[in-house]
C-alpha cells in the first residue's frame, strides 16, 4: 500500500494530461498523506477534469466523513465485492492520481528504510484510483474523495521487496502490494472504457519503469507505516 506521495504542481498536471484550466482549485500541500487534500483527474462530460479532494474515499452510505477504517488504498481484486468501493467501481468512477514520486518501506535490513519511486523516463506517475462525491446529509456539505488502487506484487522483482514481511506466511503468499500506473495512452480507456477494459489495465508495471532509491535521511517519525 502507499501512504505518502508527492504531487506535481497544477500547471504541470494540466500540461501533461492535457487539461484545460478552469475555476481556481483549493490549495494542497505537495506532500500527501492519508486524509490530505490532493488533486485527481476524472472524466466529466467527455472531458478530463482536475479536481481536488480528500485522499480517503468516503462511500455513499457513510453517515460522517471520519471513518473508523482506512480507505486511502483499495485492493483492486476486491472492488466488486467491498461495500466501500463497490458502487464507485460499478458506476465507472475511475480517476488518475498524479504523482511526481511515491514512497514505500523496505525491511530487508531488519529496519524500515523508505524508498522513493520515480519514473525512469522522468514523467509523472498517473496512478489508478476511484473517486466518490460524498454529501453530508445533515449539513449538505459536498466532499470530493478518492482512493488509490493496489495490486498483489508477490511476483514482482522490485515491489515484492517493499513492506514488512509476515514471518508466518511463505515468500510467495505475502500479499505485498503495489500501486497501479496508468500509461498516458491508456488514460481515456481508464476514465471512460468499459469495466472489462478498465479491468485489463489493472496490472503491474515492468520493473524497468521504476527509478527506485532508498531514502536514508527520512525523519524517524515517518517510519511508522
Amino acid at each position: 500500500m502507499c501512504n505518502r506521495y508527492v504531487t506535481p504542481d497544477q500547471a504541470a498536471i494540466e500540461a501533461y494530461w492535457h487539461i484545460g484550466g478552469r475555476n481556481p482549485l483549493p490549495l494542497w500541500s505537495p506532500t500527501v498523506h492519508p486524509r490530505s487534500l490532493a488533486p485527481f483527474i476524472r472524466g466529466n462530460s467527455g472531458e478530463r477534469e482536475l479536481v481536488v479532494g480528500l485522499w480517503s474515499l468516503i462511500p455513499p452510505f457513510a453517515k460522517a466523513s471520519r471513518l473508523p477504517y482506512t480507505t486511502n488504498n483499495a485492493r483492486s481484486e476486491e472492488l466488486a465485492q467491498k461495500p466501500t468501493y463497490r458502487q464507485a467501481w460499478a458506476q465507472g468512477q475511475r480517476c488518475i492520481i498524479p504523482a511526481a514520486s511515491f514512497d514505500e518501506p523496505c525491511w530487508e535490513t531488519g529496519k524500515n528504510v523508505w524508498w522513493r519511486f520515480r519514473r525512469t523516463d522522468g514523467a509523472p506517475w498517473g496512478l489508478a484510483g476511484l473517486w466518490n462525491t460524498w454529501v453530508d446529509r445533515a449539513s449538505g456539505e459536498v466532499v470530493e474523495t478518492f482512493t488509490m488502487l493496489t495490486i498483489n506484487a508477490d511476483g514482482h522483482p522490485l515491489m515484492r521487496r517493499m513492506h514488512k514481511p509476515d514471518p508466518k506466511l511463505p515468500p510467495d503468499a505475502q500479499d505485498k502490494r503495489s500501486v497501479i500506473p496508468i500509461e498516458p495512452e491508456d488514460v481515456d480507456c481508464w476514465l471512460w472504457g468499459s469495466q472489462d477494459e478498465a479491468q485489463a489495465l489493472l496490472r503491474l508495471a515492468a520493473v524497468d519503469v521504476f527509478d527506485a532509491q532508498p531514502q536514508e535521511d527520512r525523519p524517524a517519525q515517518e517510519t511508522l507505516f
